[in-house]
């Protein structure tokens, strides 16, 4: 016998839409100029946290809220102070004399993926009630409803309890992984100074160059996000470099045609795709190593540099405080920050023996692939707690074996 079976005792389930057991009010419009850093309340509009504060509230604490419109539509929340709501946010009330408030919260959490993917609109897509209030929702006992509400609590008990500890563990292996963010920068930094790398060798066993002494800049090609197709020749974008990629690459995530390879710049095996444009200091001159067998296509807000090094020792280079402290100097532009191709060549790096470099990248892989890949080290292990808490609570707000014994 199931939990859910022992908690109903051989009583009925009854499936009903959540428009028969709640209402959904739309929060009002709020002008910006209202909004302040220093305000009492929080102020909720169409993102998955709030957009400022204010010295007023229209909602009291422990609400259900869904973001109504934006890129985030669909999210669900549940706020434990007064708040406002703004006109992105829909507001859900649920009659408590049948559901449990936080029982709601969970089933809607439940399909929050489904919600946002009910969005609709090219331009500010938005989300309508419909979507919502057509959700089914299982109402044990149904014409016991105190003892209804008891086994509604009791499922929210558990599965609060469960939101509770993956939180913690989340908030732990967050932490963990931080620290060795930091340790991993700390030694990056220290392998690839100037000092580190002269202590213990011979001074004339590491040279300090110039990255044009050693290598050649290329500008991509006018490659633009409507030229990228799913197959035909790979071909990487500017703005993938930051969103995307990490320190090194053997696939692309987008192609080119045939036709436009003939006319492009190509990136071959080893050389550097780097990133020279952007809204903000921190990504430009973000860099992914090509490791891959096929020439590349690049983007013209973007150039790769040929050379003879070993291509992650490079990569991991312009990962450096050392690097980016040089790149500081030549950042250009007011909105959109670039670095040019000439002053790039100007930028010192530390060049050990290719034998040093490669033991150096050997080392910071290890780092690289315990702080950064999703399927190894601490990221999996904080995914796999995620996805056990959605399993437990799935289990709990499906009634699967309940449904098909009273229903067939």
């Amino acid at each position: 016998m199931t939990f859910i079976e022992q908690l109903l005792n051989g009583e009925n389930v009854e499936w009903k839409k959540l428009g028969e057991v709640i209402t959904i009010e739309k929060g009002k419009q709020l002008n910006k100029s209202l909004l302040t850093e220093s305000g009492e309340y929080p102020a909720y509009n169409g993102g998955v946290t709030f957009s400022g504060f204010t010295d007023k509230y229209n909602y009291s604490e422990n609400k259900i809220i869904i973001s109504q419109g934006g890129a985030s539509a669909g999210f669900v929340n549940f706020i434990t102070t007064k708040f406002y709501a703004n006109a992105h946010c829909y507001v859900v009330l649920p009659n408590i004399s049948r559901v449990d408030n936080k029982y709601v919260y969970h089933l809607l959490k439940m399909n929050q993926e489904n919600l946002m993917g009910k969005q609709l609109g090219a331009g500010i897509p938005a989300l309508h009630t419909a979507n919502i209030l057509g959700i089914s929702i299982p109402i044990p006992c149904p014409d016991n409803p105190t003892k209804s509400l008891d086994i509604q609590h009791r499922i929210v008990e558990i599965l609060d309890k469960f939101t509770e500890l993956e939180a913690e563990l989340e908030a732990e292996l967050e932490a963990e992984l931080d620290c060795r963010k930091r340790q991993y920068e700390y030694y990056r930094n220290q392998l690839l100074s100037f000092d580190i790398l002269n202590r213990g060798q011979k001074l004339n066993d590491v040279k300090i160059m110039t990255l044009g002494e050693i290598g050649t800049f290329v500008r991509g090609s006018g490659l633009q996000k409507k030229d990228l197709t799913t197959q035909g020749i790979p071909a990487i974008h500017y703005g993938q470099i930051y969103t995307y990629y990490g320190t090194y690459a053997k696939k692309t995530k987008s192609f080119v045609s045939q036709e436009f390879a003939l006319k492009a710049r190509k990136a071959k095996h080893g050389d550097l795709i780097i990133a020279t444009t952007s809204e903000n200091d921190e990504d430009v001159c973000k860099a992914v190593a090509w490791l891959g067998d096929e020439d590349i296509a690049v983007s013209s807000d973007a150039c790769f540099y040929a050379h003879t090094m070993n291509p992650k020792y490079i990569a991991y280079y312009f990962q450096t405080e050392l690097f980016q402290s040089q790149k500081r100097k030549f950042i250009t532009g007011t909105k959109v920050r670039r670095v040019n191709a000439k002053d790039l060549a100007k930028i010192k790096i530390p060049l050990p023996p290719l034998s040093v470099q490669r033991e150096i990248v050997e080392i910071l892989d290890k780092f690289d692939t315990l702080t950064n890949s999703i399927s190894e080290g601490l990221p999996k292990e904080i995914e796999l707690r995620r996805k056990q808490y959605e399993y437990y609570r799935n289990q709990l707000l499906s009634f699967s074996t309940v449904k098909e014994k009273y229903h067939g």
